[in-house]
C-alpha cells in the first residue's frame, strides 16, 4: 500500500483551453467538396438557386401552386446550404453526439418527397398559368424542368445516405466519425 501514490499519475487538461483552440482553427475541408456527398450538395445547391430564380421572377404571388414550389425550393435550399456548411467546416465532429448519417438520410428522404411534389405542381401549373411562348411560360417550364433535376440529386444523396448510415463499406463507428461521406 506505500507504493500506491507514486504509481498514480496526476496530469490534468483543461477543457476551457481545447474548445477555444478548435474555434478558432475552423478550416474549410476540402476533401469533402471534391466527395460525392459534397458535390451532390453543391448541385443541390445550384440547381435549388435555379428553381426559386425562376419562380421568383414572375407573378407568383397569384397563383398558390407556385407559393408551394417557392417554400419547398427557398427552404431545401437554406437547409442544404446549413448542412453543406457543417460539413464543410467538420462541425459534425464537435457535434458528435448527433448522429450525423441519420439526420442527412431523413434530411434527404424528406427533400426528395418535397420536391417530387413541388415538381408535379410546378409544372401542372405551367400550362395553366401561363401563355405558351411568353417568358413567364419558359421560366416556369425551365423551373419544372430543374426541380425535377434537384429532385433526382436529393434521391441519389438519399440514397448515398442510407449506405453511410447503414454502414456499407465500413464499420460503424467509422462511419459515424466520418460523417457518412465517401
Amino acid at each position: 500500500m506505500a507504493e500506491f501514490p507514486s504509481k498514480v499519475s496526476t496530469r490534468t487538461s483543461s477543457p476551457a483551453q481545447g474548445a477555444g483552440a478548435s474555434v478558432s482553427a475552423l478550416r474549410p475541408d476540402l476533401g469533402f467538396v471534391r466527395s460525392s456527398l459534397g458535390a451532390l450538395m453543391l448541385l443541390q445547391l445550384v440547381l435549388g438557386l435555379l428553381v426559386w430564380a425562376l419562380i421568383a421572377d414572375t407573378p407568383h404571388h397569384l397563383y398558390p401552386a407556385y407559393g408551394w414550389v417557392m417554400f419547398v425550393a427557398l427552404f431545401l435550399w437554406l437547409v442544404t446550404i446549413i448542412f453543406f456548411v457543417i460539413y464543410l467546416f467538420q462541425l459534425y465532429m464537435k457535434l458528435y453526439m448527433v448522429p450525423w448519417p441519420l439526420v442527412l438520410m431523413i434530411f434527404n428522404v424528406g427533400a426528395t418527397v418535397l420536391y417530387i411534389t413541388a415538381f408535379i405542381t410546378c409544372s401542372a401549373a405551367v400550362e395553366l398559368t401561363s401563355l405558351k411562348g411568353t417568358r413567364q411560360y419558359n421560366q416556369r417550364a425551365a423551373a419544372s424542368f430543374f426541380a425535377c433535376l434537384v429532385m433526382i440529386a436529393y434521391g441519389v444523396s438519399a440514397f448515398f445516405s442510407f449506405q453511410a448510415w447503414r454502414g456499407v463499406g465500413s464499420n460503424a463507428a467509422t462511419s459515424q466519425m466520418a460523417g457518412g461521406y465517401a
